[in-house]
C-alpha cells in the first residue's frame, strides 16, 4: 500500500515539476508532454525487461497486448485493464475505467484540460514496453469523462 502511495506522489511531483521547468520556454506545454512521455519511454523499457525475464516469448501481437493489459498493468497500477479491443489491423484501445493518475484530479470536467500532462508518462511507459518487445507504435490517450481514459496504439508496420 505504501509504495503505491509513493508512486502516486512521485508521478505528480514529476509532472509539477517538468511543466514548472518549461513553463518559461516557447510551446511550453507540448515540451513539457514531450520530456514527460520520454521519461515514461525509458521507464517502460527497464520495467518490461524485469517483468518477462522469465516468460517465454510471445507467439504474437495480440498475445504481448494481453500481457501487457494483464501483468504489466497489475503490476505497476494494481488492476488489470478493464477492457481490449482490436480491430485486427494493428489499433489496440486499452480502457481503464478508473486510472489511476486521473482519480486524484477530479470528476469534474474543470480539470480535463490538465489531463494530457499526467496521460504523457503512462503513455510514454506503454510506448516504452512494448518497443521493448519488439512492438514498433504509436501511443495516445484520450479521456470523455474522468477518470476514465482510452490508451490507443497503433503498430508501425515496417
Amino acid at each position: 500500500m505504501a509504495d503505491e502511495v509513493l508512486f502516486d506522489f512521485l508521478h505528480m511531483e514529476l509532472v509539477s515539476y517538468i511543466h514548472q521547468s518549461c513553463s518559461k520556454e516557447e510551446n511550453s506545454k507540448d515540451i513539457s508532454i514531450s520530456r514527460l512521455e520520454s521519461i515514461g519511454f525509458r521507464v517502460g523499457q527497464s520495467l518490461i525487461e524485469r517483468f518477462t525475464k522469465d516468460s517465454a516469448r510471445f507467439k504474437d501481437e495480440l498475445d504481448t497486448m494481453k500481457f501487457i493489459c494483464k501483468e504489466f498493468w497489475n503490476a505497476i497500477y494494481k488492476k488489470q485493464v478493464d477492457n481490449l479491443r482490436t480491430n485486427h489491423q494493428g489499433v489496440y484501445v486499452l480502457q481503464d475505467n478508473r486510472f489511476k493518475f486521473l482519480t486524484q484530479i477530479s470528476n469534474g470536467k474543470q480539470y480535463m484540460e490538465s489531463a494530457p500532462k499526467y496521460l504523457a508518462f503512462p503513455c510514454g511507459l506503454l510506448r516504452g514496453a512494448l518497443s521493448n518487445l519488439g512492438v514498433n507504435c504509436i501511443v495516445t490517450a484520450e479521456v470523455s469523462a474522468m477518470p476514465a481514459c482510452k490508451f490507443q496504439i497503433q503498430i508501425q508496420r515496417a
